[in-house]
């Protein structure tokens, strides 16, 4: 039986943080945010094919820092490439045929097991599984005139991870870039494939400002686990 894969993303630069390190090697806790993303999967499934994607500039680094964390983890590295597109492409040369390929962020390290099986299990049942919240703020539309508002129960908020066949995104993967490429949902959609959302979690956030990753910690610390 094939195995499934999980390719992690962390081939951009990511200093919107400011200071010297890109977010995914920032401590979180008492490791750095990358090892909690990949310890995540690990734990989930021992036997995943786990691909990490990296800045060819931080794969040094990461490969030093990474030497001294525990537990082992058995994981395969590739160089990221221009846009996300381009990096996720790179992951998947490396994907083994069959079974379903997760994509996931390197920096949402707190996705949940629960989270892990309802995307992965819909997956199987659907055809993709992507997980979505609800929008909770009100929202307005910029237009040419102003802005105006608009149905916020009509909307969904996007995270990761996001899976599909192998073989279908291998296949969606060999289409030209384009700007509009915004996740692997986008261009799997492009070969007119229906985009199955499943229900997200609060706590799977995106570490993209400081105040993300306090809230991280924060959450990392009232774990039960």
């Amino acid at each position: 039986m094939s195995r499934d894969t999980v390719i992690i993303v962390a081939g951009g630069e990511g200093r919107r943080l400011g200071g010297p390190l890109p977010k995914q090697f920032l401590p979180l806790g008492e490791v750095p945010v990358l090892w909690h993303t990949l310890l995540a999967f690990h734990r989930y499934d021992p036997s995943l094919q786990i691909i990490l994607v990296l800045h060819p500039d931080w794969t040094g680094h990461w490969q030093k820092v990474s030497r001294a964390l525990q537990p082992p983890i058995d994981y395969q590295i590739t160089t990221g490439g221009e846009t996300r597109f381009h990096s996720v492409a790179n992951g998947l040369a490396l994907a083994e045929d069959g079974g379903l390929t997760a994509v996931h962020d390197a920096s949402r390290p707190l996705v949940s097991r629960e989270l892990l099986e309802r995307t992965f299990t819909a997956a199987r049942e659907k055809g993709n599984a992507v997980p979505a919240t609800a929008v909770h703020d009100s929202l307005r539309e910029v237009t040419d005139d102003g802005n105006r508002p608009v149905d916020r129960s009509r909307y969904r908020s996007i995270q990761t991870p996001q899976i599909f066949p192998t073989r279908l995104l291998k296949e969606a993967f060999r289409q030209p870039y384009d700007p509009a490429f915004t996740d692997e949902a986008t261009v799997v959609e492009r070969l007119g494939e229906k985009i199955h959302l499943v229900e997200g979690e609060k706590r799977n956030i995106k570490i993209t400002a400081t105040f993300d990753l306090k809230v991280a910690e924060m959450i990392l610390h009232s774990d039960p686990e």
